[in-house]
C-alpha cells in the first residue's frame, strides 16, 4: 500500500516547478517543443537564444520533469513529457488578451 501524501507537503515541490516556468525563455523553449522533438541546435535556431542559454534552461526543465532527453550519436533530442504546463500558459495568455481588450472575465459556475 502506498504512503498517503498530503497536498500541503507537496507545496514546496509545486513552488519549485512554478519557478521553473517563471522564465520567458523556458516558456519559449517549451512552446517550440510542443511541435515535437528538437535538438539544442534546432532550439537555438528557432528561438534565437544562445546555445549556452538554451542548454542551461533545458537542464533545469529536465530536472523539474518538463522535458525528457535522448542521446543519438553526438546529439541530444528533447521532447515534452506533458503538454499540460503549456495548456496552463495558453490559458493565462488568453486571460491576459481578454483583459487587454477590456473584456470581462469569463465566470464559471
Amino acid at each position: 500500500m502506498g504512503r498517503i501524501v498530503r497536498i500541503d507537503d507537496l507545496l514546496p515541490e509545486v513552488a519549485e516547478r512554478f519557478r521553473a516556468l517563471a522564465e520567458p525563455a523556458r516558456l519559449q523553449l517549451l512552446r517550440v517543443l510542443m511541435r515535437g522533438e528538437h535538438t539544442v541546435t534546432q532550439l537555438v535556431s528557432e528561438t534565437g537564444l544562445g546555445q549556452a542559454n538554451v542548454s542551461k534552461h533545458l537542464q533545469l526543465l529536465h530536472q523539474q520533469g518538463f522535458v525528457r532527453r535522448r542521446k543519438v550519436g553526438l546529439f541530444v533530442h528533447y521532447t515534452l513529457t506533458d503538454h499540460q504546463a503549456m495548456e496552463w500558459c495558453d490559458a493565462i495568455c488568453e486571460q491576459l488578451r481578454r483583459a487587454d481588450a477590456g473584456e470581462r472575465p469569463e465566470v464559471r459556475g
